[in-house]
């Protein structure tokens, strides 16, 4: 279904990141992440190659879960050494809800990446949203695979160098990336002189009003596909504040509901 137009893409995932931004419920959390992946899958979405390539970060996201679950003291202890507590079993509860956000934000995400850049500052614009916001957003995604390439190209120049980023001590890796970071930091200055130089030479907000070759229509479908997300986060929202739903959430969290 790419042929949906990408401002219903935008709502679905506006919809679900902030959902999943709000509740703190394992269960319901679940029930956004299980419609995130349908959604995702309509949409012709890779889920697998999604989360291959962001791998390192899905292990980034596991180990702050895990830092967090550790500091975490309240709750029923499920691991001590001695007197000391090292994890409960509230904390492994936030670690997961954590997780779960965290996907739930990866996958809303890839829903979007379904329709050009083209499309969906074409459609930010029709949606009377200004130019400059829009523009600001195309050049940052297209800025974004740059800055991979650089990146790459640069640890690549530091391994010809003959130094082994996994094998470098953490102390050593710091400095290393400092040496990494700071030439794509002025590259990027650069980059945006460059640009803003060549937007001005180009006559950019030079009128206030500007036409596209582009002119996106949305159909039934797009409309019902709105109405059918906006009707379910709000059915959503006002069944988790329910009497019954807040106590049994705070029953499982041990607190008292007053």
């Amino acid at each position: 279904m790419n042929d949906i137009d990408p401002r219903t893409k935008i709502v679905q995932v506006l919809i679900l990141s902030t959902l999943g931004l709000i509740y703190n419920d394992i269960s319901v959390l679940s029930l956004i992440l299980f419609a995130a992946i349908v959604i995702a899958l309509i949409n012709n979405v890779n889920l697998i190659s999604t989360l291959v390539k962001l791998k390192r970060l899905l292990k980034i996201i596991v180990l702050i879960a895990l830092i967090q679950s550790l500091l975490t003291n309240a709750g029923a202890p499920v691991l001590k050494i001695g007197s000391l507590t090292i994890l409960t079993d509230y904390g492994i509860l936030r670690a997961l809800e954590f997780i779960l956000r965290m996907v739930i934000i990866i996958i809303s995400a890839a829903i979007i990446t379904t329709s050009s850049s083209r499309e969906i500052i074409q459609g930010l614009i029709q949606w009377h949203c200004p130019y400059e916001i829009a523009f600001m957003v195309s050049v940052a995604i297209r800025f974004l695979p740059i800055f991979k390439e650089e990146m790459t190209d640069m640890v690549t120049a530091i391994q010809l160098r003959g130094i082994e980023l996994k094998k470098v001590k953490l102390n050593k890796k710091i400095q290393v990336y400092k040496y990494i970071l700071t030439p794509i930091t002025i590259n990027s200055v650069t980059k945006a002189k460059e640009l803003a130089a060549a937007m001005e030479m180009r006559g950019f907000r030079a009128y206030p009003e500007r036409t596209s070759c582009m002119v996106l229509k949305m159909r039934a479908v797009d409309y019902i596909i709105i109405v059918l997300s906006i009707a379910a986060a709000l059915l959503l929202l006002a069944q988790s504040h329910s009497p019954i739903y807040l106590f049994l959430t705070s029953h499982k969290l041990g607190i008292r509901c007053e």
